[in-house]
């Protein structure tokens, strides 16, 4: 079994890599990392091909998360512990051991190192956001239900994507504590992807120190700046004029 944890886990890192935005963008002649911010996730695409292909790339970058938690499961059943051991994973007696649920969220963390570092773009990607809940919701449905709820109702009361995404990310923690049938040893991960989401967003901070960040718009919306009335979305990363913000990993998208 350890032989198979160990391809599902490179599997995982590939599935992750895939960069939908960019390849959707491609396909209708547009290179996403040269348009707006760079980014590679669904914040950009909206920006240059409108909201529906920005959904879509939405619900991909999350089933890249989803779908190696949800393989993780056929290989570690639920409801037991293991020990990892020379010969595979072997079943602990109590509440010995790793906790199955470790394993499937393994899975997911690799897949979101893969769509920030993603193989296909000389190891340059997204913030992990959209992967990440994927990855909970393929290991922790119920904190993800919950974590994404709050990071709608932060995205409707500020409508800034930044806040939103970092603070929808960090409430898994609090989430993963609360909730009676978690993990616990869950709580640790769910903080240190906390710290990796925030960084991951350290240029949006300082916009919104600054008091330069945009805020998203639900609708369409053309800016003066942007002769081709391109549509911006979050103000996670949108510029009114890319020209004057070139685009950079450290502003990729969720």
């Amino acid at each position: 079994m350890n032989l198979l944890l160990i391809l599902l886990y490179v599997g995982a890192y590939l599935c992750g890599g895939i960069p939908f935005g960019v390849v959707i963008a491609r396909r209708k002649g547009i290179d996403l990392m040269k348009v707006g911010s760079g980014n590679i996730g669904a914040t950009n695409v909206k920006r240059a091909l409108g909201g529906k292909v920005a959904l879509l790339v939405f619900f991909l970058d999350v089933a890249k998360g989803t779908a190696p938690c949800l393989i993780a499961r056929l290989v570690v059943p639920e409801h037991h512990n293991y020990f990892c051991g020379l010969g595979g994973l072997v079943e602990a007696q109590s509440n010995q051991g790793i906790p199955a649920q470790m394993f499937w969220l393994a899975a997911g963390l690799i897949a979101i190192v893969g769509h920030c570092a993603s193989p296909f773009l000389r190891f340059k990607g997204g913030k992990g956001v959209s992967t990440a809940l994927g990855m909970v919701i393929g290991s922790a449905p119920l904190v993800a239900a919950a974590a994404f709820g709050l990071f709608l109702v932060i995205l409707l009361a500020t409508r800034y994507m930044s806040i939103a995404s970092m603070v929808g990310v960090g409430s898994a923690t609090v989430f993963g504590w609360v909730f009676p049938s978690q993990a616990r040893e869950l709580v640790p991960l769910y903080a240190l992807l906390t710290v990796f989401v925030v960084y991951r967003h350290r240029e949006n901070v300082k916009r919104l120190m600054q008091g330069t960040e945009r805020r998203f718009n639900f609708g369409k919306e053309r800016s003066d700046d942007d002769p081709n009335g391109a549509e911006f979305g979050s103000g996670s990363d949108d510029f009114p004029n890319s020209n004057e913000h070139p685009a950079s990993p450290d502003q990729s998208s969720t």
